[in-house]
């Protein structure tokens, strides 16, 4: 997190002229003025002044998907990312229990936030209400579950054969439908309707040796939700690296990146993950470090700034892993792809991962790779750069507003009529893949990776589940 003096000089670059609120996926939901960029920016300041940390202050930052649309939409620049992510960990370290609350002394009154068109009018209320203390039990114990499972690839891992025998016999399907679940707990009915079916999981080598003339040494991050319930896509990526001469080293053992951990302002967990990273990373000597998971890279790339302390040389270890991170499809456009692609004859959709598009920029490189694969048609999604509501574990703990927002992807994509929608985040994959469910319509998800591979392999689109 940065430091406070850099948060408020974040923070003063917003003028309040309202460009994010419509980009804003929770301001769609609700027209709330504290759940949009500039309110949470306004209840920032207030925080920073001296206000203290509200229950009800804390619920408008938990809103919050992190999308980072805002950043794209902004005029101003304004480096959003930063201030939420301060948020977040101000309001983790208040509710989980496991803190304290930030400084606080009398609030000051600066202008506030104006209306979506307007000029800044008179500033809001602070939120009123009790201190924000613990979350309530279920809640704790819902998070508790979900950083303790998730982010650990071998424990995830665990329940895929139990969770085989459930999908068996339907048991998934009939307790997703019901109501039970949910009101056991909303995570859990959440999860329910999201897993996918079980994959088959195939170790991968630690080295993928180039075919043909070697141009590049790359490491692959396997991930943790990637490498349990997409292993083809770890298998994709690595094929097509070497395809186009990359020589790929995969080491073992690898976990979480700190990605879920840093998007939910759990710092410190994060942290443990960066560095136990970047030191598995720093044994390979590779050129390039290639990241199939939006999520995961934008992650990587903000090392620099989570380990900025200084503490035993971190910083600066980070900062040269960060600049050898490259998401796929931005590797692949600046190494130049060179392996044939054969025809893919159909149609598909392009969905913009949040973090891919908006916290890293990289929208152009994904569409003209798959542009460039002979016969297949690539079509804009109606609302291509707002969210799909998963954003990391957030349709886990967020479970009501992720259903809306994955519901109007969901129609957004029918009303595309490809039989193929395209994703580069596995969570992306698995949400717009419920909401599709949901509707009963039958759209195959694919990552760009395993789209890419079935065209240098020759494979046709059924391979991918297009009817």
């Amino acid at each position: 997190m940065q430091d406070e003096n850099t948060l408020r000089d974040v923070a003063k670059d917003c003028v309040h002229c309202g460009f994010c609120l419509p980009a804003c996926p929770t301001y769609q939901l609700w027209a709330e003025e504290m759940d949009s960029p500039r309110g949470r920016i306004y209840l920032v300041n207030q925080i920073l002044d001296g206000a203290e940390l509200t229950a009800s202050a804390a619920e408008h930052f938990d809103r919050c998907l992190g999308c980072m649309a805002c950043m794209t939409a902004c005029p101003s620049g304004v480096q959003y990312d930063q201030l939420i992510e301060a948020a977040r960990v101000w309001t983790e370290e208040a509710r989980s229990g496991d803190g304290v609350q930030p400084a606080v002394a009398a609030p000051a009154g600066p202008a506030g936030p104006a209306g979506p068109a307007g000029p800044a009018g008179p500033a809001p209320d602070m939120p009123r209400g009790v201190p924000a203390g613990k979350r309530p039990v279920r809640e704790r114990a819902e998070r508790a579950a979900i950083f303790s499972l998730f982010p650990y690839p071998r424990r995830l891992r665990a329940l895929t054969a139990p969770l085989r025998t459930v999908q068996r016999t339907g048991l998934d399907r009939r307790l997703a439908g019901s109501r039970l679940p949910g009101r056991v707990s909303p995570a859990l009915g959440a999860a329910l309707r999201l897993t996918p079916p079980a994959a088959t999981w195939r170790k991968l080598p630690e080295r993928v040796p180039a075919l043909g003339s070697r141009r590049a040494v790359v490491g692959m991050l396997t991930g943790c939700v990637q490498s349990v319930f997409f292993p083809q896509v770890n298998a994709s990526t690595a094929r097509v690296l070497a395809a186009e001469g990359c020589d790929v080293i995969i080491p073992p053992g690898q976990g979480c990146c700190g990605a879920l951990s840093l998007h939910s302002g759990r710092e410190a967990e994060a942290a443990d993950f960066a560095r136990r990273t970047i030191a598995m990373f720093e044994q390979t000597g590779v050129d390039a470090i290639v990241v199939n998971s939006a999520g995961c890279g934008s992650a990587m790339k903000e090392y620099e700034r989570l380990l900025a302390d200084g503490e035993l040389g971190w910083t600066e270890r980070a900062a040269e892993m960060s600049g050898k991170v490259r998401d796929l499809t931005e590797f692949l456009a600046e190494l130049g792809p060179v392996a044939r692609r054969h025809p893919l004859p159909g149609t598909a959709a392009y969905h913009d991962a949040c973090h891919l598009a908006h916290a890293q920029g990289i929208t152009k490189q994904p569409r003209e790779l798959l542009r460039a694969i002979p016969g297949l048609n690539l079509v804009e999604l109606p609302d291509a750069g707002t969210c799909c509501g998963s954003a990391g574990v957030y349709n886990l703990l967020q479970p009501e507003a992720a259903s809306e927002l994955g519901s109007r992807k969901a129609g957004s994509v029918v009303a595309a009529g490809a039989p193929l929608l395209i994703s580069a985040n596995p969570g992306c994959s698995l949400q717009i893949a419920s909401a599709l469910a949901k509707r009963g319509e039958h759209v195959a998800v694919a990552h760009t990776a395993e789209v890419l591979d079935a065209s240098i392999r020759g494979l046709p689109l059924s391979t991918l589940g297009v009817s």
